[in-house]
């Protein structure tokens, strides 16, 4: 199973390069069902002027219309970075089984707005009427934040060493 978890982890963090290509933020999500790839996201609600359009959302979307339905048990979104909350609610409303991510929220991200604040989404799954089988794969987390440092320099977002 981890093989699979890191190809589609790997796959989630390329999108993250395309969106950080297309000048959005570096994030990327795909969403899986039965060994298949159903749909890709990346996060360029900038560009779009939708602040709800994240890659999870993004790939969530597609997938729905894909298909043809608002449920998607069964399904596992795989994301380069940890979801914020609404990206988590969204998979929760879709009915999406599981999440598999690469890398954590920092209270570094916090602190440059990148997520919401620190809601953990663990205590947030445990509280909801259903749980997400949330599960961290810190494997490929370096490659993950490796795109988020460069997508800071190259947008000379200041960082705190």
């Amino acid at each position: 199973m981890k093989n699979q978890e890191i190809k589609y982890l790997k796959h989630a963090i390329e999108l993250a390069k395309e969106s950080v290509k297309k000048g959005g933020f570096p994030a990327g999500a795909v969403v899986i069902k039965g060994g298949k790839v159903v749909s890709e996201g990346i996060s360029i609600g900038n560009i779009l002027h939708d602040p709800t359009s994240h890659a999870e959302t993004a790939a969530i979307r597609e997938a729905c219309k894909k298909l043809n339905t608002s449920n998607l048990e069964g399904c596992t979104l795989y994301e380069s970075l940890q979801s914020c909350v609404m990206c988590f609610s969204v998979a929760y409303w879709a009915g999406i089984s599981r999440i598999v991510y690469a890398s954590k929220k920092t209270s570094e991200m916090i602190s440059k707005f990148y997520y919401e604040g620190s809601t953990d989404n663990k205590k947030l799954n445990k509280e909801n009427n259903r749980e997400i089988e949330l599960i961290y794969v810190p494997d490929l987390g370096k490659d993950s934040l490796d795109i988020v440092r460069e997508w800071e320099n190259s947008n000379d977002i200041k960082t705190e060493d």
